[in-house]
């Protein structure tokens, strides 16, 4: 990300920022890495450690299957109907040490606030639109938005009237574009599938003077922590930095093509420690005169697959439904369905938009995930 400000700063950082009345902002120095990786700093009304109330909650970690027999995984996500705000709503399907999935159908605002404290989150807006509001100001959103929240940033999501259905990541890590798509001063490269001119920072930041009690759930250490602030969170006048919330829309992302197939990662959009997330977007086929579009069969070397399916044809699949979730792990191969090789040749172009998150050390399913799993899609590769 690059530099950005917002609102009311002083001249010199660490120095006297007094309100009209004489008295301090209070200012705070928000960064990953110590101090040597991104930051921002902050000007809040109030000091951020005046808290009334801390007490641990619950804990969020999800319960997984016992290990069992290596197969292919199909979840269909559209059939969970709980609901509920972007916290509640939450449904975890898969996960491992490095990172958290689910998906959620928001369809509330949050009557508290919300940071997480073990890192990242990033929220694909399948369906829907509404605000993001944070510390660092306001965030609107709507359908094929990826939201990129950093670690320790307070927000919450408020849904326009319609259902929002998210696709989430929780991270243990930072999540940031590609090194390979940026130069060593951190500008994106011509070669880049996009730009910076394509991320959208907050819009607005809107600043609460506000006493009381405002809870703000804390996630982190495998809890839930209840902190209940004596001011409102959302109490900066000004802030500057490298480190903030943003939106990227996939429809922004431009796909890499060729002559012949493209292997998976031209279509890396992000990636944190141990996994990728990539966009498949409408594109031109390959442009060989005897060029195969669809996927070569192939094993996963050291990863497992995940596909979370946004709206289209899926060129290689059948039996495949908008917000299914299919996982390939590592071990085994996986490929086109039966008839999709042969169907692909001559084709000009494909409508598809998917995501795609690879990670680096398997992932493991959750016990609830079950009730809405697809029990024959490993044997849908037999021919009939």
């Amino acid at each position: 990300m690059y530099y950005r400000q917002m609102g009311e700063i002083p001249k010199k950082r660490h120095t006297i920022f007094r309100k009209e009345d004489g008295t301090l902002y209070r200012e705070q120095v928000m960064g990953t890495k110590g101090f040597s990786g991104r930051q921002s700093i902050l000007y809040h009304h109030y000091m951020p450690t005046e808290v009334a109330k801390a007490e641990t909650s619950q804990s969020y970690m999800p319960v997984y299957e016992e290990d069992g027999v290596l197969r292919h995984r199909h979840f269909l996500t559209d059939e969970m109907k709980g609901k509920g705000d972007g916290l509640q709503a939450r449904e975890y399907i898969l996960g491992n040490e490095d990172l958290l999935i689910g998906t959620m159908n928001v369809d509330q605002p949050m009557d508290m606030f919300y940071r997480n404290g073990d890192g990242d989150e990033m929220l694909f807006v399948h369906r829907g639109s509404g605000k993001l509001e944070t510390m660092f100001g306001t965030i609107t959103y709507r359908p094929g938005d990826y939201l990129v929240i950093p670690i320790g940033t307070i927000y919450r999501i408020v849904p326009d009237d319609e259902e929002n259905k998210m696709l989430f990541v929780e991270s243990f890590s930072e999540i940031t574009t590609p090194k390979r798509y940026r130069n060593e001063y951190g500008q994106l490269l011509e070669h880049s599938p996009f730009c910076e001119r394509d991320f959208r920072g907050p819009e607005y930041l809107e600043t609460y003077d506000e006493k009381g009690e405002f809870e703000v759930v804390t996630k982190t250490r495998g809890q839930l922590h209840s902190i209940v602030l004596n001011h409102h969170p959302l109490d900066v006048v000004g802030w500057d930095g490298y480190l903030y919330p943003f939106a990227f829309n996939i429809e922004d992302f431009e796909p890499i093509t060729g002559r012949i197939h493209q292997p998976p990662p031209v279509h890396q959009t992000f990636e944190g420690h141990n996994f990728v997330v990539c966009s498949f977007v409408p594109r031109l086929y390959d442009y060989h005169p005897e060029a195969i579009p669809a996927p070569y069969y192939h094993s996963n070397v050291n990863s497992d697959e995940l596909l979370y399916y946004v709206e289209g044809n899926f060129m290689s699949r059948k039996g495949i439904n908008v917000g299914s979730i299919t996982l390939h792990p590592s071990g085994i191969p996986h490929g086109p369905h039966p008839g999709k090789t042969e169907a692909s040749i001559g084709k000009k172009e494909t409508l598809e938009l998917a995501v795609m998150i690879d990670t680096f050390r398997p992932l493991k399913v959750v016990k609830r995930a079950k009730e809405f799993e697809d029990e024959h899609y490993m044997y849908s590769w037999l021919e009939k």
